[in-house]
């Protein structure tokens, strides 16, 4: 489940202005990339995929549920393009990984007994250092 990959031709990529550092050049190129991918309407998830992105993703995903990311890290579209493209897919991984069952175990009863010699040297050193009751 966890090898889903994003098909490219679900992804919409707008291209918008940026803010920050840049000069005139930031005024004229449009290099923050916004990359949106409809999670509810793929048609390449399983329904089983769809119900884990939507309840991992839940907090990440807007009223029509379509998953949004934004770089403008770089002054390259091209980069700012490849790097939400990367953040969407590492995204889109995490929350498919289903974490592996934790097997119950039990501590070895050498450890159990070796605590609770700790606890008894310790309690015994505390109530030596109490000071005698007054008769």
């Amino acid at each position: 489940m966890s090898s889903y990959a994003v098909p490219e031709t679900e992804l919409r990529i707008r291209a918008t202005r940026a803010g920050g550092p840049g000069g005139q050049h930031v005024n004229k190129a449009s290099t923050r990339i916004e990359v949106v991918w409809n999670v509810v309407a793929s048609p390449s998830l399983t329904d089983v995929q769809r119900a884990r992105l939507l309840a991992a993703l839940a907090a990440r995903l807007d009223g029509r549920g379509r998953l949004r990311v934004v770089s403008d890290a770089s002054r390259s579209q091209r980069r700012n393009l490849e790097t939400a493209v990367e953040r969407l897919r590492e995204t889109v991984r995490r929350a498919l990984h289903v974490p592996k069952p934790r097997k119950r175990t039990r501590p070895p009863k050498a450890a159990v007994e070796r605590r609770l010699e700790t606890k008894k040297r310790r309690a015994t050193r505390k109530q030596e250092r109490r000071t005698p009751p007054d008769d």
